[in-house]
């Protein structure tokens, strides 16, 4: 039985390999660790041309995951932003006089 290239077995039986579950629980983090992890093994010649369809659908998927990602926290961002926004005392420079005053 021929050996697999080093990295493919990997990539085809490694706990992030499958598509599902790289999109399921799946930090931005660990998403883009992974999403290296793939281009250097594609880059470096360590992916066997049978795998190569799979990993390219992983990486994209990954891809997607880290735009929601990204999306989402500009968005918890941007709300927490216009909260404190509402909740700050509005300030004059007669008030931050006075608080030098003191």
């Amino acid at each position: 039985m021929a050996k697999p290239k080093r990295g493919t077995k990997e990539l085809s039986d490694g706990d992030t390999a499958s598509p599902q579950r790289a999109t399921k629980e799946v930090s931005y983090g660990e998403a883009s660790s992974r999403l290296e992890e793939i281009l250097q093994n594609i880059e470096e010649g360590q992916v066997d041309i049978d795998a190569l369809s799979a990993l390219v659908k992983e990486a994209a998927d990954l891809v997607t995951l880290c735009r929601q990602k990204i999306h989402a926290a500009e968005i918890q961002v941007q709300t927490i932003t216009e909260q404190l926004e509402r909740e700050a005392p509005v300030t004059t420079d007669a008030d931050d006089e006075d608080e030098d005053d003191e």
